[in-house]
């Protein structure tokens, strides 16, 4: 399968692939989940996290900075730097969309809805205020752009964040076309590069594909916003635990031939 878009990651075809499903900013889940790794990854494996790495729950600064000490920790150990793939899951892209809030039409509106939505936790991580957000709104574009400013400032202080957030993947998928890995959903009567926001807003109907999408075998997300938990199907995986949610946190090794190896539930 040959994607030209730089969007997305192409994890070659490695030995296998251990993806990860939503964190939802569980920072102690994650580190236990890092330590069940330890001896089980190795220099020609792929660790993909699917998106929805903060929001919900308390900890999502903590959270980035667990990933980024990971990952330095096994670069030290000879892994390749392109062995680690963050794909951009709906509670990172309304982040990215807070940080422009000024620009927004009703700004007031889409701070609540996002508010609504999980985001409330990674406000609080970067020393926001959701009233503050909201006064702001209702005062112009002026004050509220100091507002995210000083947001962008927060998330600038903590080392690696900003690099990391500019590193997200819209999805990933082997060189060979077979697997094929998402945030949330997709719709599978559009081409996998015209997907945009459905990869990680289209959710309905994941479960039901029960055909190859443009070749693709296995499609695997991390996060059912039904919170339908996990499901393995003839085609699609999802490995949401309901972490952040009150939940576990679902990781799985995948082959190359699409076949779902060990599991972790932490």
């Amino acid at each position: 399968m040959a994607i030209s878009d730089r969007r997305f990651a192409n994890l070659g075809n490695p030995r296998s692939i251990w993806a990860i499903g939503a964190v939802h900013s569980e920072s102690g889940r994650l580190a236990k989940l890092h330590e069940e790794l330890d001896g089980l990854v190795g220099p020609q494996d792929r660790v993909v996290y699917l998106g929805n790495m903060v929001g919900h729950g308390q900890d999502a600064a903590a959270t980035l900075d667990e990933l980024i000490a990971y990952r330095a920790a096994k670069l030290e150990e000879g892994m390749d730097p392109a062995s680690f793939v963050y794909l951009r899951g709906m509670q990172e892209e309304m982040w990215q969309k807070l940080l422009q809030l000024q620009f927004a039409h009703r700004p007031e509106d889409v701070l609540r809805w996002m508010v609504e939505h999980g985001l409330t936790a990674t406000l609080r991580a970067y020393g926001g205020d959701v009233e503050q957000g909201l006064a702001a709104a209702r005062t112009g574009a002026i004050q509220l752009n100091r507002w995210t400013g000083g947001l962008r400032g927060a998330m600038h202080r903590r080392e690696g964040h900003d690099g990391l957030f500019s590193a997200l993947r819209r999805a990933a998928y082997t060189e060979d076309g077979g697997i094929l890995l998402v945030s949330a959903g997709l719709d599978p009567a559009r081409p996998v590069e015209d997907q945009g926001d459905s990869l990680w807003w289209g959710h309905q109907g994941f479960e039901a594909i029960d055909g190859p999408v443009e070749g693709f075998q296995r499609i695997v997300r991390g996060l059912d916003p039904d919170n339908g938990g996990m499901f393995i199907g003839p085609i699609t995986v999802t490995l949401d635990g309901g972490c952040g949610r009150g939940g576990r946190l679902l990781a799985t090794r995948i082959s190359l031939s699409g076949e779902l190896g060990e599991a972790i539930e932490v």
